[in-house]
């Protein structure tokens, strides 16, 4: 399977790909390749950014975004909003979506999600507040299904976690949290599900008093018996689908390869989220799991993991019950991609301090969570003025710093990869 990351403007906008390794070239209604889950983060194209008033904050970019309207490239399974402020929730940039889309959901925190609805361009059922991550509420997951490739095969599941940070006087620093488990075209063997995940609601705050059942897609053949209601990205608000959630293999090591801006679009697919039942009625222990295995089935499939914090967030304690109750159990660890900052930007304390956390608080991340790639974000030497700038104290880091802080905190082993992806830029990340 593979993760695509490309770059859309010099700023924090990103476009996230990630395919299996079974993903075939028959295309569906919308142009996607079976399988794929595509999530766009933070789009701010073009224009002013201005917070309040211009005199307050007035930012526009100094390099030109790689496209000139969302409308090219595919409609993305996810938008996800990290910020209320106008250069990661950008209203202009929003409404080139297509409010009609009955594929994109808008996943934001809840201060944009408030601002989004709004904007009355999207249906208010297409919006969602991010519920904040807990160990302890299995409801602050939201989770998305993805069929089979194939009638017997394997379901797969896309998840997305908000972790804000505690006592937060700016409410700048939060970390998105993605993993992907992809579908296939063959059964896999039984497996141990993780007692700790009793069945999970979506409960987001929309008015539609029937929230858990939005156009689930058709359940795939030799499906266990229909669930609750779940939300849902399929078109069909009908019919009820579910797959299981499962302990898997730690990731391998994966590689890496880059394309330029003039490669040809990514497609993707229907994804939609759901509730997780419990291995279709079956248990069983994780060292029987990890030994039941035969020369004529499929190796289960890996998970890949992202860890999205333009602003930095620190680890402890902020990330640790994320990493131990949710990427450990579900085999997403080591972290395939880190999008984080290099550059620490301070505020006096009255203006809220710290910006940017920048390379001290992206090593904290890294070196907890074995990141193999990270990928610097929010960096870009952007054209600023206003009030809330004239204080602002910067500490610009260069791509080959980087590198040598990750190999002296790494103990000199070249276990992460740093990259700086210019505007335009993909890299694609296989595992």
């Amino acid at each position: 399977m593979s993760l695509k990351i490309k770059h859309l403007n010099a700023d924090t906008t990103f476009l996230l790909t990630f395919s299996p390794v079974e993903a075939r070239p028959t295309l569906n209604r919308y142009g996607q390749a079976p399988g794929t889950f595509s999530v766009l983060i933070d789009p701010w194209l073009s224009g002013p950014s201005t917070m309040w008033h211009p005199k307050f904050l007035l930012s526009k970019h100094t390099v030109t975004s790689c496209i000139s309207n969302l409308s090219h490239i595919p409609e993305p399974n996810v938008v996800l909003i990290s910020q209320d402020k106008p250069d990661h929730c950008h209203e202009s940039t929003l409404r080139q979506l297509d409010p009609t889309s009955s594929l994109t959901n808008v996943l934001a925190v809840p201060a944009a999600a408030k601002k989004i609805r709004g904007m009355k361009h999207f249906h208010p059922d297409r919006v969602h507040a991010l519920p904040t991550y807990s160990s302890k509420d299995h409801e602050s997951l939201i989770r998305f299904y993805i069929p089979p490739l194939s009638p017997g095969g394997a379901p797969g599941e896309a998840t997305v976690a908000y972790i804000p940070a505690k006592m937060d006087v700016s409410g700048l620093h939060n970390a998105i949290g993605v993993t992907y488990r992809p579908p296939t075209a063959a059964p896999f063997p039984v497996r141990y599900v993780p007692v700790s995940e009793p069945p999970f609601y979506p409960n987001f705050s929309t008015p539609n008093p029937h929230r858990h059942l939005i156009n689930m897609p058709p359940t795939p053949p030799d499906s266990p018996p229909r669930r609750p209601r779940a939300l849902s990205c399929s078109t069909d608000p009908s019919i009820l689908s579910t797959a299981s959630s499962s302990s898997i293999p730690l990731s391998q090591t994966s590689s890496v390869t880059t394309v330029s801006s003039t490669s040809s679009p990514n497609h993707f697919t229907h994804a939609s989220p759901y509730r997780p039942s419990t291995a279709y009625g079956h248990s069983q222990s994780p060292s029987a799991s990890s030994t039941a295995s035969s020369p004529h089935r499929p190796r289960p499939a890996k998970t890949l993991s992202l860890l999205y914090s333009p602003h930095g967030l620190s680890y402890s304690p902020n990330l640790i019950p994320y990493a131990t109750r949710h990427l450990v159990p579900h085999a997403a660890l080591p972290l395939t991609a880190l999008i984080h900052g290099f550059d620490r930007v301070e505020n006096p304390w009255y203006m809220g301090g710290n910006v940017n956390a920048g390379i001290p608080g992206g090593i904290e991340i890294a070196k907890n969570l074995m990141a193999r790639h990270w990928i610097g974000a929010h960096d870009e030497d952007k054209e600023n003025s206003g009030l809330s700038v004239m204080k602002i104290r910067l500490k610009k880091y260069g791509l080959d710093e980087v590198r040598e802080c990750v190999r002296r905190e790494f103990g000199g082993r070249g276990d992460c990869e740093v990259r700086v992806l210019e505007c335009g830029e993909e890299m694609c990340i296989q595992s």
